[in-house]
């Protein structure tokens, strides 16, 4: 089952943690009755403490605040900032809590990597940026170039569910069952003229479909493609739609890090160039600071932003979410702004440059591109911990009651599934 299209909604694009803070904080600080917010890092610095200030106020004043982590993510909070959020009132959840192997993590895949954030109902986040200082630009030169939307609608109601089915994961089956099957929420109210899907990437029924969304994107493309993603090296089928894009007449540009904060992923992106520039792919790399991003636009209406890197965790393992948005004027507020960083604050790439030192690399670009593809099945022989959710500070039975809580308490979402139109349409 996924989720159907949305009309009736506002989107607005936020760029890097100077737009994104604040307007979370700020909606933090109105909220009246609920605050659910999922990410995969939170750091305790200016920006950690800062969010975990507001929502102590915001459960003071008897809002329910669920925040669930992933705990590869965020391992290291202090007992003093979990135990203040606690004795606020704040649930705090930790996904796939797994021991250590000395002081080693290992819960390294199948991580809940998507970022979240509904608030009463009415109001949603959705994109790429964790609450860490290095989201912000006067963190220094590691500072990250990232991407959020604030939404308004009905999607606000599909947003609201992919955090709820995952605080009830510990629940009985039974219960989850009825909770989809008898929920009927009042949805939000119509905020503007914007259609919107809301797109997972889950180890179940979901586990392609934001790479679905790509491919169509790339198949039905007529003018444009333009892809900022922060870790690029992605199955057969989407390199050869790219392609086949770009040999067909579509300007296909890419642009991927230059300044990268894990310096083997661009490598490996590296080996993919020339296969690429071949077809007429223009390449650009980001050189100004680390690139995050992971956003993308098609034509003149087509956009997507979310959590999802086009890399082997993201499509075939982790937990993502992207929201794929159908505005001309999103698309091309998101088109200007990534032409500015091509013309002002990127590389070119060319073939000569890519094909440096290419007769010793070739061996490497055919073993590296087979091994990631088979790399999730590779994965999936290794014995599989199963995605739990553990309540800080309480015992199994308090985990129970307070899912049961949960339920009781919020059982009027809508859970309603069907297949998108425009998928439809496009396939």
């Amino acid at each position: 089952m996924r989720n159907k299209w949305r009309d009736g909604n506002d989107v607005k694009l936020l760029i890097n943690g100077e737009e994104f803070f604040p307007r979370v904080f700020e909606c933090i600080r109105a909220a009246k009755e609920e605050i659910l917010l999922e990410t995969f890092i939170i750091e305790e610095d200016e920006i950690g403490c800062q969010l975990q200030q507001e929502l102590i106020a915001a459960a003071k004043r008897g809002v329910k605040v669920d925040i669930t982590v992933d705990d590869y993510g965020t391992w290291d909070l202090s007992p003093e900032f979990t135990d203040a959020l606690a004795a606020a009132g704040v649930r705090l959840h930790l996904f796939d809590p797994q021991p250590k192997l000395w002081g080693v993590r290992l819960n390294l895949f199948r991580r809940l990597h998507r970022k979240l954030i509904v608030i009463d109902r009415h109001t949603g986040f959705v994109g790429g940026i964790n609450f860490a200082f290095d989201h912000v630009i006067r963190s220094g030169e590691k500072a990250k170039q990232d991407y959020a939307v604030e939404v308004h609608g009905p999607i606000v109601a599909d947003i609201h569910k992919t955090c709820m089915l995952l605080l009830l994961r510990g629940s009985r089956r039974k219960d989850r069952r009825n909770y989809i099957r008898n929920a009927r929420a009042n949805e939000p109210a119509p905020a503007g003229d914007m259609r919107v899907l809301m797109v997972e990437r889950d180890n179940g029924w979901h586990s392609r479909d934001i790479e679905r969304q790509y491919l169509i994107a790339a198949r039905i493309a007529k003018k444009r493609l333009v892809i900022a993603n922060a870790y690029f090296f992605p199955g057969y089928r989407l390199l050869r739609s790219l392609r086949r894009a770009a040999q067909r007449g579509v300007e296909v540009t890419l642009i991927l890090q230059g300044q990268p904060d894990m310096p083997w992923v661009t490598a490996l992106s590296r080996l993919l160039y020339s296969y690429l520039l071949r077809s007429g792919v223009k390449i650009y790399e980001y050189c100004e600071r680390p690139l995050h991003g992971k956003v993308a636009l098609m034509d003149d209406s087509w956009t997507t932003v979310g959590s999802s890197n086009l890399d082997p965790l993201s499509l075939s393992l982790n937990l993502e979410a992207n929201l794929v948005i159908e505005d001309q004027g999103l698309n091309q507020q998101l088109y200007e702004h990534l032409t500015g960083l091509v013309e002002n604050k990127c590389q070119h790439l060319n073939m000569e440059i890519a094909t440096r030192g290419y007769w010793w690399r070739t061996p490497l670009v055919f073993l590296s591109f087979h091994f990631l593809r088979k790399f999730p099945t590779i994965m999936g022989w290794l014995p599989a911990h199963a995605h739990q959710l553990k309540l800080v500070g309480s015992s199994k039975e308090s985990i129970d009651k307070k899912a049961d809580d949960i339920q009781k308490t919020r059982a009027n979402m809508d859970v309603i599934s069907e297949e998108p139109a425009y998928q439809k349409e496009s396939s």
